[in-house]
């Protein structure tokens, strides 16, 4: 399946097949069509396989396996869209955490304006499964990159972040060298002291030097407040958030004061949710994790959303009646930001993950679970959770809906 993928990566024409009825394995096809590509009898297989799963109890899914339950993944984006549309705010959500199309295509589905990505790989993927309106919220630095990002502008609206004269001026060659406009972003430090552009004159310099670029064409600015994202008081959160983009709603309004197109003020994520949508000025937002939620999100950044996204794993070992062994360590869930949380367990004493194997210690002796059953754990931090796992489960009532590829895990360029 990766070729396929990499097929458009290197500028060769592509179509997008038609979904089947439970959109399961929406794939790329390669210019040379499935029949006549090397990896078209993988990818068959691939394809009896999902199918074959679809509607057991995921109970029986074999383990370690990433699940998302799909109803509660779309409870959270109605929530998320319902704040959105009372403010008159798109919701442009991060694709990042996820890597998935179908995801994609249901958050659209559902009323998103488009998808936000962090690399052009990932643009590359959501384009060739047909999303159109696509930010980078990144600078794209490099004639490898810049080619690759041209070349998306031929199936999409990508637009993509600048923040210095440098790569202003490499962008807008490479460019005019290919008879291309490129849409760009300035993107404005507002407190995360990351990338970004200092706010008020520093951006409506830049501006005025993208302007003067027959290659680019600005469209706005954009920002992540972060630094709020772990502020335990509400009152305190929502100061922070309204501080940091009354710069960039106020750099936004110089630029459009000096003559300058501003149709879009993107900011905000799950960790300044609902703040970040109620700023006068602000046009879309790029929450993401929220439609998933997990532990490091609930409590970090104290958000409220279900968890929609869980591993199961096997009980494999029960060396005493207090200690189990489980199949999934970190390489199938992350500890990194949070430890995942086990579902339906006697009240457990400690928890450690190794590679392969998760360790629990039970506060007292218990007969269940026994080996060979079933634990799921909500997940630790779903963004180094997903990319550990080449699909994921949606999962409707219990029972498996679909098999979605994660085709964007892994495009880090």
């Amino acid at each position: 399946m990766q070729h396929f993928v990499d097929c458009l990566a290197s500028g060769a024409p592509f179509e997008t097949g038609p979904a089947n009825k439970l959109e399961t394995l929406r794939l790329v096809e390669c210019a040379y069509g499935t029949t006549h590509c090397s990896c078209g009898r993988e990818l068959m297989r691939m394809k009896q396989d999902s199918v074959s799963f679809v509607g057991m109890p995921k109970s029986e899914v074999d383990t370690p396996a990433l699940l998302v339950d799909v109803d509660t993944m779309q409870a959270n984006m109605n929530c998320i869209l319902a704040v959105c549309e009372k403010h008159h705010v798109g919701w442009r959500p991060h694709c990042k955490g996820h890597k998935s199309p179908e995801i994609a295509k249901l958050e659209i589905g559902a009323g998103a304006i488009g998808v936000t990505c962090a690399k052009v790989g990932e643009a590359e993927v959501m384009a060739a499964a047909g999303i159109r309106s696509i930010v980078i919220a990144n600078e794209v630095v490099g004639a490898a990159k810049f080619a690759r990002l041209l070349a998306l502008g031929e199936h999409a609206d990508v637009v993509v972040c600048v923040d210095s004269i440098s790569n202003v001026d490499a962008l807008n060659a490479a460019a005019t060298a290919t008879d291309r406009v490129q849409k760009v972003l300035i993107e404005v430090n507002v407190g995360m002291n990351r990338a970004g552009v200092e706010p008020g004159a520093p951006v409506l310099a830049l501006a005025n030097e993208i302007a003067s670029r027959s290659g680019l064409r600005l469209v706005g600015v954009l920002a992540w407040e972060s630094h709020a994202t772990r502020i335990a008081d509400a009152r305190e959160k929502e100061r922070t958030v309204k501080e940091a983009l009354a710069k960039l709603t106020a750099s936004a309004r110089a630029c459009e004061a000096a003559g300058h197109n501003m149709e879009i003020v993107s900011c905000g994520g799950t960790g300044t949710f609902p703040y970040c949508i109620t700023q006068a000025g602000v046009t879309e937002v790029q929450i993401g994790g929220a439609i998933f939620s997990d532990e490091h999100y609930r409590t970090h950044y104290h958000m409220d959303f279900a968890p929609a996204l869980t591993i199961l794993a096997t009980v494999t070992s029960r060396p005493t009646p207090t200690r189990m062994i489980l199949d999934s360590g970190r390489k199938s869930m992350s500890c990194d930001m949070a430890m995942p949380a086990p579902l339906g367990l006697p009240p457990v004493e400690a928890m450690k993950l190794s590679a392969e194997h998760c360790t629990i210690e039970l506060k007292g002796p218990s007969a269940t679970p026994k080996v060979g059953d079933k634990i799921e754990f909500i997940c630790g931090y779903s963004d180094s959770t997903v990319f550990l796992h080449d699909e994921i489960v949606a999962v409707r009532r219990g029972r498996v809906d679909a098999i979605w590829p994660l085709t964007a895990r892994g495009k880090l360029k």
